[in-house]
């Protein structure tokens, strides 16, 4: 599956190559010599920052790391993510000082437009949506002559396609008309411009269910979707082409629960049922000293959505692991579109809102293809029964939860 996603993506953004015509000869300089440290600030907002969409320990600013250094192996990079929740250009700009231009970069990756695009019009004039498309441009303007001022070369990004579903604060139309103005923008002031709303939408013109798998839920992409955006931004830092949908989940997968059975502190699981036994009975064998409390997420009889409501109570708890174990039934019978957006919510609620406060780990019965990719596109680690073994579930648990330990 993801495999087929990112060929279509390829296929469907060839014609975009042509379009970045500016280059960007001093930071291709400087990652071509390798001579000193290339300083990249990623700066937005949420889609740009480390939040649960993408698992809380990276986004594409990290991503475009692992990709310029594909591409440039001697290189030495230091990436820098300046994206915060919740930002407009405005809100960019009175901070630009602090968290970008202190860090004297050598290049300015911007993707701002999701949150400048969200309000209600119904109740305003033209004159007053068009007055806010114009503040944008401007924004976006400002930000650039600071940027090159500081003696930073800039790329400008266009963000995803979103969800329909994620109106009336931010219509579709509008996020078209948003994208146009950064195009625009980046016309006017020869700034390259990695066009990741076009390669998202060819994609899903192309292939419906692989846009779904690049989504978090409406708005935000997760880490399927993050791969996409720096693969875009490094072709148009390099001039070439390079994939990253071979890029797992950092190991170990869960270092705060490995760090409290070394340290014999008390453990609170949260996990699907029968996994809140078999997980806790794991766990006291690797940690006798440790005080072990398990909490069970109720599956039995429930549906989708029911587990999906029951997950918004998790942040709450405070765990220290949450193990996710959706019924293979459950994954078998619900259509494509319910299933992702529902098993993502799943995801989402089982983690912090921001950097992580607990691990997250998901268990998967052999066959569950899509569910894989649901859980590998947030980033989260994926324990997966091997088709035809006869080991029992506290057997196959253990040896994994060994192997973190051990390294492995």
């Amino acid at each position: 599956m993801i495999l087929r996603i990112w060929c279509a993506v390829v296929c469907a953004s060839i014609a975009a190559i042509a379009a970045a015509e500016t280059s960007l000869p001093k930071t291709g300089q400087l990652l071509a010599q390798s001579a000193e440290p290339v300083r990249i600030v990623c700066f937005g907002d949420s889609i740009t920052g480390v939040y649960y969409h993408t698992g809380g320990r990276r986004a594409w600013c990290d991503m475009l790391g692992i990709a310029l250094q594909r591409l440039y192996p001697q290189a030495k990079l230091q990436m820098i993510n300046a994206g915060v929740s919740g930002n407009t250009t405005a809100a960019g700009l009175a901070r630009i000082e602090r968290d970008v231009l202190a860090h004297k970069p050598h290049l300015v990756v911007v993707m701002f437009g999701m949150n400048d695009m969200a309000f209600d019009a119904k109740d305003m004039a033209g004159q007053q949506i068009a007055e806010r498309e114009t503040r944008f441009a401007a924004n976006l303007r400002e930000i650039i002559r600071r940027c090159r001022d500081a003696g930073a070369e800039v790329v400008l990004c266009t963000q995803n396609s979103i969800y329909p579903d994620a109106v009336p604060r931010r219509p579709q139309e509008r996020l078209a008309r948003y994208t146009e103005v950064i195009r625009t923008v980046a016309a006017d002031t020869r700034v390259p411009v990695a066009d990741c709303y076009r390669a998202y939408e060819s994609l899903r013109a192309a292939d419906p269910r692989g846009w779904m798998l690049l989504m978090s839920e409406t708005i935000h992409p997760n880490m399927n979707g993050h791969k996409l955006f720096a693969e875009e931004i490094a072709r148009v830092i390099s001039g070439r082409r390079v994939s990253l949908r071979d890029v797992m989940p950092l190991q170990p997968c869960i270092p705060r629960t490995l760090a409290l059975l070394r340290e014999g502190k008390p453990i609170h699981v949260v996990a699907m049922e029968p996994y809140d036994t078999t997980v806790a009975q794991v766990l006291k064998k690797l940690g006798p000293n440790c005080e072990i409390r398990a909490t069970c997420w109720p599956t039995a009889g429930k549906t989708l959505a029911q587990l999906e409501s029951w997950g918004k109570g998790v942040r709450a708890m405070k765990p220290n692991l949450v193990v996710i174990a959706v019924p293979a039934k459950l994954s078998a019978s619900a259509q494509d579109e319910a299933l992702i957006r529902s098993y993502s919510w799943i995801v989402n609620y089982s983690m912090a809102f921001g950097r992580p406060e607990w691990d997250v780990v998901a268990i998967l019965p052999p066959g569950q293809a899509i569910a894989r990719d649901i859980i590998l596109g947030h980033d989260i680690a994926c324990i997966e029964y091997p088709s035809g073994a006869d080991a029992s579930a506290g057997d196959m648990l253990l040896r994994w939860f060994r192997a973190q330990q051990s390294g492995h």
